[in-house]
C-alpha cells in the first residue's frame, strides 16, 4: 500500500475554524472559548505543545476579537511555527510572572466561557480566583459539534486511515491465531498499522474465546486456541486524523450458534448504517441497530452504543445512543459498531467508519462483514 503524503492544512484553513469555532460560541451564549493543549488547540491552531507541562498554555477566541494565544516564552518560538501563527497574537509569559493575570486581561470580568475538557484544574481554578465573576462549561457541554462535521481535506485524511486499517486486516487475517497469545496478535496489529502509515497506535484489542465477552478486553497472555471466535477491534492516527474498526474471526469451523450470532451482529450493522441520512437523529442509527439484536432475543447482550465520532481523535462527539437527538449532517463521521457479548462464551463486533453524505452514508472500512476463517 503505497500513498503520498497529504497536503498539509494552511494558515488560512486554521483561520476559518477559528473564526467558526468564535462565531458558534457567539450563538450559544458564551462570551468566548479557552482552548488547552490538547486536540481541539491541535485542530483549530496546528499547534501541540508538550501537553504534559504544567506552564500555562491558553488559546482565547472571543467573537468580534483577534485570536490570542497565550505561551511560556520558552515555548514561544515553536509555537511561532504554527501554522495557524500569522492569524495569532502571541502573549508570552516567562517563570516569575503572573500568566493567569495576562489571561484575565483578554476576558469579560462578568463572561460565561467554554473551556476545553482536558484544561488542567490548577490553571481554571486559577482564572476562577483571578475572575470571580466568570463562569465556565466544558466544550463537550456546550459545543459538542466544534468538530464534528468534517470538511473535505478532513474526510480524504480519516478515508485514508480506514484504508490504512482495512489493509491492516487484510494481513493480519493471513498470519497464525492458533497456539499464540493475544499480546502477540496485538503486536503484529500494532506493527501493520505503523508500516501502512499510522504514527500513533491507540489500541488494538484481541479478545479470544470467553475474553470476547469483554468489549473492551486488553489483549493478554491467553493462547488462542482452535475453536475460539476472536475479536479484533484496532485504530490510532494517520496523519492527525483516527482510524477504528472491527471485525470478529474465528479459528477453524464455527458452530451453527457462532454463525447465527455472528450473522446477526453483521444484520444489526447493516441496519445501523442503512439508518444514516441527513436529519436523522444519532439515536436513530442506534435504535436501527440494537432493534435487529433486541428481536432475535439478545439485547440484554448488547451493551455499549452503537456507535461514537472520530476525527482528530478516535472518540469524540457525536454519539449514536438512545437519548442523543442531534441532527446527522454531511460531513459527520462515526463508527457504527454493534455487538453481542455472551458471558463465559464469546463476543462478536463488527465495526465500520461511517460518514454522512448529501442522501445516506457512505463506509470508510470496506473489509468483509462476513465470518472470516483463520488457521
Amino acid at each position: 500500500m503505497t500513498s503520498t503524503a497529504p497536503a498539509p492544512f494552511t494558515a488560512d484553513d486554521y483561520n476559518t475554524r477559528m473564526a467558526r469555532a468564535a462565531r458558534t460560541a457567539a450563538e450559544a451564549g458564551l462570551a468566548g472559548l479557552l482552548v488547552a493543549p490538547g486536540p481541539d488547540l491541535a485542530w483549530l491552531t496546528g499547534y501541540t505543545p508538550p501537553a504534559e507541562t504544567e506552564r500555562l498554555t491558553l488559546l482565547v477566541l472571543a467573537p468580534g476579537r483577534d485570536p490570542v494565544l497565550v505561551v511560556p516564552a520558552l515555548e514561544a518560538p515553536d509555537a511561532a511555527k504554527a501554522a495557524a501563527a500569522p492569524g495569532l497574537t502571541l502573549r508570552d509569559w516567562t517563570d516569575g510572572q503572573d500568566p493567569y493575570a495576562a489571561t484575565a486581561a483578554l476576558l469579560d470580568p462578568s463572561g460565561r466561557f467554554g473551556i476545553s475538557d482536558n484544561a488542567w484544574a490548577m490553571h481554571l481554578l486559577a482564572l476562577q480566583k483571578a475572575l470571580p465573576g466568570t463562569s465556565y462549561a466544558s466544550l463537550t457541554d456546550v459545543l459538542p459539534m466544534l468538530r464534528a462535521v468534517k470538511d473535505a481535506a478532513e474526510l480524504e485524511l480519516l478515508a485514508a486511515a480506514g484504508a490504512a486499517a482495512d489493509a491492516t486486516f487484510e494481513e493480519i487475517r493471513k498470519v497464525p491465531f492458533g497456539g499464540r497469545r493475544e499480546s502477540e496478535v496485538a503486536a503484529d496489529i500494532a506493527h501493520l498499522l505503523r508500516r501502512f502509515g499510522h504514527t500513533q497506535v491507540d489500541f488494538t484489542i484481541v479478545a479470544s474465546g470467553p475474553n470476547g465477552a469483554n468489549p473492551h478486553h486488553e489483549a493478554g497472555d491467553r493462547v488462542i486456541e482452535r475453536g475460539d471466535m476472536v475479536v479484533l477491534d484496532f485504530g490510532g492516527l494517520k496523519d492527525g486524523y483516527g482510524s477504528d474498526t472491527s471485525r470478529t474471526v474465528h479459528v477453524g469451523e464455527p458452530t451453527d450458534e457462532e454463525r447465527r450470532v455472528h450473522d446477526l451482529v453483521r444484520a444489526a450493522q447493516e441496519a445501523g448504517f442503512e439508518a444514516v441520512r441527513p436529519g436523522a437523529a444519532c439515536q436513530d442509527v442506534d435504535r436501527a441497530a440494537r432493534s435487529v439484536i433486541e428481536d432475535a432475543g439478545y439485547g440484554e447482550h448488547f451493551i455499549h452504543r452503537t456507535g461514537h465520532g472520530i476525527g482528530v481523535t478516535t472518540h469524540e462527539p457525536p454519539y449514536m445512543i438512545e437519548g442523543e437527538e442531534q441532527p446527522l449532517v454531511p460531513g459527520m463521521c462515526f463508527s457504527v459498531e454493534p455487538g453481542v457479548y455472551l458471558p463465559g462464551r464469546f463476543g462478536v463486533r463488527i465495526e465500520d467508519i461511517v460518514t454522512v453524505t448529501e442522501d445516506g452514508g457512505r463506509r470508510l472500512n470496506d473489509t468483509t462483514r462476513e465470518m472470516v476463517i483463520v488457521d
